[in-house]
């Protein structure tokens, strides 16, 4: 379930990566600067939109599944970031523990549908998934290319 949460998790992250500098520890050679051109940019923000736009929805969809079971948000988020967090400890009801079942059982059905439309985004465009995930990981570290990017964006 971990690995679940953690590949949806890099799945928003990539999708609806912040424009802005992360800070996140990224391997030496994916530090190195690529070489982007302007078309190609515009094709990543082309596909960054969309994948924008498809998150909101899953995100919705997402949180139906948690309020159709009854749980409120703030509540399921808590007991989540507990389970994926071995130093954090959190008392659960059994009725909790039923309800955080349940809804990740119904969010690991939307997970794979998720993905195979945000694969399918990518491949419609002249990007490959290899060269979106490059420019996605370049953008955490590359201020130039994210005000690059950041300006196509607001044309």
């Amino acid at each position: 379930m971990k690995k679940f949460f953690s590949s949806l998790l890099f799945v928003f992250a990539v999708g609806t990566a912040s424009v802005t500098a992360q800070s996140t520890t990224i391997p030496q050679q994916q530090q190195e600067k690529i070489e982007v051109s302007d078309a190609e940019l515009a094709q990543f923000a082309e596909v960054f939109q969309e994948m924008r736009m498809m998150n909101q929805q899953v995100q919705k969809e997402m949180m139906a599944v948690v309020t159709s079971e009854d749980f409120e948000l703030q509540r399921f988020n808590e007991i989540h970031q507990a389970k994926m967090d071995p130093n954090k400890e959190i008392e659960t009801t059994s009725e909790e523990d039923e309800k955080y079942n349940a809804v990740v059982a119904e969010i690991e059905v939307i997970q794979p549908k998720f993905q195979k439309k945000m694969e399918e985004v990518i491949t419609e465009s002249d990007l490959s998934m290899e060269r979106y995930q490059q420019l996605a990981m370049a953008l955490r570290s590359d201020v130039e290319l994210q005000q690059r990017l950041q300006e196509i964006l607001k044309g």
